[in-house]
């Protein structure tokens, strides 16, 4: 992945460099299409994403709970807390997104500490929603 392809997206903006060199190496890009779903809730979940374009609703048991877009991130409770998809994500237009496995961001604790700040931030905010 180009790092400035991550430096572009509202959630890495402002990493220093060494830290976006170092989620650089482990982010994959994918496309999901209009309609297609890009968790399921009661799933397992072994990756996180970050919204680079485009929007999706998020549902928990059939209920809209919340739209994402760039620069949000979905799938972390998954990866950090739970094991398991808390919600569903499905696109409600053509959406890009950068990928990170569950391996992979435990390890920028190490190589990326503010990047890993900013998930385990993501996490605390959602998890914070979903109990209210």
């Amino acid at each position: 992945m180009d790092r400035a392809r991550l430096a572009a997206n509202p959630f890495f903006a402002s990493l220093p460099d060494d830290e976006l060199d170092a989620v650089a190496r482990i982010a994959s890009g994918v496309d999901v299409a209009q309609g297609d779903a890009l968790t399921t809730e009661g799933d397992f979940g072994h990756a996180l994403f970050v919204v680079e374009s485009g929007t999706a609703d998020v549902t928990q048991d059939g209920v809209r709970i919340g739209t994402v877009g760039a620069g949000d991130v979905v799938g972390e409770i998954a990866v950090l807390a739970s094991g398991r998809r808390t919600a569903s994500v499905v696109a409600t237009s053509p959406l890009t997104l950068l990928s990170l496995f569950k391996t992979d961001v435990w390890a920028l604790e190490r190589k990326a500490p503010e990047a890993a700040r900013r998930i385990r931030a993501a996490l605390d905010s959602h998890a914070a929603s979903a109990s209210t």
